[in-house]
């Protein structure tokens, strides 16, 4: 296994294989596919936040929807929803921040407002920026592979090899992102699931998931709630697909993910901590061979 460097971010250190980091979601919109509205005022956002950071280790908010067919808001709507839910967080909370974005101006502001690190869906392909201000301030990146936009992704499933062609394109962005100045041991990455993928392809690299660790980055994966559990279950609605996304995330960690971005933060908790218990090396045992 390659030895990573850990992240320090705040009062947290993440050593990468010891255990999985959960990274709670937290969606500031009104159109996200699973909790679209139930978070976008300071106030609902904040109990969200409550409650994650009991049991999560890092909180992502986003502004923006990236759910199939969702529509690009503006860069004044996007830091209008994000930044005051950022300000009120940081105030009360010292549990790391990411900021889920594709766009450099919201990713410089959210920083600049108390969060730690930058979450891109478009592995930094929608805004030429994202490298150099990541790079400028510092801070850990994570790269999601994706393939055309919000509207045109599901469109866009077509692969030579699934795992060949998203790993080429995950390393062609970390060399980007090093080239404009970012240390290697700040980027981390995760294959986009439901993102340009089929049902099919998102179970495929859940089983092959240990492939990505030849690229040399913490892993991060977010099935949490997603369409191709719901097709598996049978179940539209998509936060009655818990046990689903139970199920994925111990796939995820027996492939030794590193981050599992989640919604139900609390159960997930259980599943890792059990989940772990069964596929990690206990750390004492690790050091004496």
């Amino acid at each position: 296994m390659i030895s990573l460097t850990p992240w320090v971010l705040r009062d947290r250190t993440f050593n990468w294989g010891q255990k999985t980091y959960l990274m709670g979601i937290l969606n500031v919109t009104p159109d996200s596919f699973s909790d679209g509205g139930q978070f976008n005022s300071v106030a609902s956002a904040l109990q969200q936040a409550r409650e994650l950071a009991a049991v999560v280790d890092i909180l992502d908010i986003g502004g923006q929807s990236t759910r199939p067919q969702a529509v690009e808001i503006d860069l004044e709507t996007e830091l209008e929803r994000v930044i005051p839910v950022i300000k009120a967080i940081r105030q009360e909370l010292t549990i790391p921040i990411s900021i889920d974005t594709t766009r450099a101006d919201v990713a410089r502001d959210a920083i600049a407002n108390g969060a730690d690190l930058i979450n891109d869906v478009s592995g930094g392909t929608y805004d030429p920026l994202m490298f150099t201000t990541a790079a400028q301030l510092g801070v850990p990146i994570i790269l999601m592979h994706l393939r055309g936009t919000p509207k045109t992704m599901q469109q866009l499933t077509d692969y030579d090899d699934l795992i060949i062609d998203i790993m080429t394109a995950l390393e062609q962005q970390i060399a980007a992102a090093i080239a404009a100045g970012v240390e290697h041991s700040k980027i981390a990455i995760d294959p986009g699931i439901g993102f340009a993928k089929t049902g099919p392809q998102n179970l495929e690299i859940l089983k092959r998931l240990q492939t990505f660790q030849s690229i040399g980055c913490p892993i991060l994966v977010g099935p949490s709630r997603k369409s191709f559990i719901g097709h598996i279950l049978g179940k539209d609605n998509p936060q009655d697909r818990v046990w689903g996304t139970a199920a994925a995330c111990c796939g995820a960690i027996s492939g030794q993910v590193d981050i599992l971005r989640v919604h139900d933060g609390a159960a997930m908790a259980d599943v890792c901590r059990v989940a772990d218990a069964i596929w990690r090396e206990p750390r004492e045992k690790t050091l004496l061979q």
